[in-house]
């Protein structure tokens, strides 16, 4: 019988993220083998206003997007044609950057004939320690980012269960926002990661909103102003900035993980696999041993991705792709962009 112990192709897919201020382009296969991941950040493009400007992130994606695409083709040593499929971010994020890269993603996919799965953003960080550790399911993700701050329970491919989230402002936001106001400059989290490394955090007093509260909600609106009004009753001397930048990460470090805590006591009962942390602040070492701290005491692991894929990557939306593929969950390509796309409406 000719051809009976032919192989069958490898599952190839690519990945294109554009929902925020990096250019993203990864190809990863079904084996969890990331064949490239190609990473633009636009930073010294918003550095100057202290904050990602949404019309000057999309206009970079624009300018960058085409020429990340064939690195990556390169960087894997494939051509389009070895690809099963194209996935692309179809938000929730800034609009105009996200429609960057779902129309490239949708235009590649209509030329090849491919198919194409627009990914949540939010459901790719959430998937990716199944790419990194292949983690099984149900597991508890703390999913912290510039924009998000929330606690769920991934179940399963499109099934997430929310348990808290943030009543106004996002983590990454108060690390950007301290940041700021102590004259660090921008991106806020690496710097005040940074700082705090020669600070003394008991030095300056802040308040840890929400904590002890029953529940899984986060706050971080009343922290922002309470290191407003130290700042603006104090000198900014790098001794004064070092030992608020260390306060500042104490309190977030201890919010987050009292929070965890109480989720995890909540959904003993599912028998989860880890205790999760994904997201642009994952990359935080602070925040990271401390909530290892909190799993051991639940006799849980605790999974945090490589640093390369806390950070916005194009890696993650093309596993997320490959899950989806996987159970036939693909999109018409007149799937639209969204700026708000709530994770727990997926199913």
């Amino acid at each position: 019988m000719p051809g009976f112990f032919a192989s069958v192709a490898p599952m190839i897919l690519m990945g294109i993220e554009t929902s925020c201020d990096d250019t993203a382009v990864g190809i990863v296969d079904a084996e969890r083998r990331i064949l490239a991941n190609r990473v633009a950040a636009q930073t010294e493009r918003h550095q100057p206003y202290g904050g990602v400007v949404p019309e000057i992130a999309a206009r970079a994606h624009l300018d960058l997007i085409d020429e990340l695409v064939r690195r990556a083709l390169e960087e894997a040593k494939i051509t389009f044609g070895d690809l099963t499929g194209i996935a692309a971010t179809c938000g929730p994020g800034l609009i105009g950057g996200v429609m960057v890269g779902a129309m490239t993603g949708k235009a590649i996919a209509a030329v090849r004939g491919l198919p194409f799965i627009g990914v949540n953003h939010l459901e790719a960080h959430a998937l990716t320690p199944r790419l990194t550790n292949d983690l099984a399911f149900p597991y508890l993700l703390l999913l912290l980012s510039g924009g998000h701050s929330q606690i769920l329970l991934v179940k399963g491919v499109g099934s997430y269960q929310r348990l808290g989230g943030t009543i106004d402002d996002a983590v990454g936001e108060c690390f950007d926002k301290g940041a700021k106001l102590l004259g660090l400059g921008y991106p806020g989290g690496p710097l005040i990661e940074r700082a705090a490394a020669t600070g003394d955090a008991r030095a300056v007093i802040l308040p840890r909103p929400m904590l002890g509260r029953e529940g899984c909600d986060f706050s971080f609106s009343g922290l922002k102003t309470a290191l407003r009004q130290i700042v603006e009753q104090n000198e900014k001397t790098p001794v004064f900035s070092a030992n608020a930048a260390a306060s500042l990460q104490a309190a977030i470090t201890d919010i987050l993980a009292d929070r965890a805590g109480h989720a995890l006591a909540m959904v003993q009962k599912d028998h989860p696999t880890a205790l999760v942390v994904a997201g642009g602040v994952a990359a935080n070492q602070a925040i990271r041993a401390r909530l290892q701290n909190v799993a051991a005491r639940f006799g849980l692991p605790f999974v945090a991705p490589p640093i390369a894929l806390c950070t916005d990557n194009g890696a993650m939306v093309a596993w997320a792709g490959v899950e989806r593929l996987k159970l036939g969950l693909t999109n018409k390509l007149d799937m639209a962009a969204r700026p708000r796309w709530p994770l727990d409406t997926l199913a």
